[in-house]
């Protein structure tokens, strides 16, 4: 079989071509997971893949707590979109723990 005439994105499972002995073979990124690309997918697909490419971090955000454990996030943008099975995106958002401690923390009324 042969992606001569179409490569797409993601799982697809109407991009097949026919392959041997009556079975299909893929032309979608997909095909690289289950190991049944056609054979040319590589030469002919990723050739004009495109990798996902992002932007830099943001500031962390606040303590979601002002007294005590909480949590601060981050995000970045997509600036290229993968296409024609190119790399995916990494993760586009980041957390992590922090300890809120506001200057009334403690003081009870």
């Amino acid at each position: 079989g042969s992606c001569r005439h179409r490569c797409c994105p993601g799982r697809n499972n109407a991009c097949w071509a026919p392959g041997a002995r009556r079975a299909h073979c893929y032309c979608d990124s997909y095909c690289q997971r289950t190991g049944d690309c056609c054979q040319d997918y590589h030469a002919t697909c990723r050739r004009a893949a495109v990798g996902c490419a992002v932007g830099p971090w943001g500031p962390w955000s606040g303590c979601s707590s002002p007294c005590g454990v909480g949590s601060r996030a981050r995000s970045r943008q997509v600036t290229v979109p993968p296409r024609h099975g190119g790399d995916p995106c990494p993760d586009l958002k980041q957390r992590r723990g922090c300890l809120g401690q506001h200057p009334t923390c403690g003081t009870a009324k």
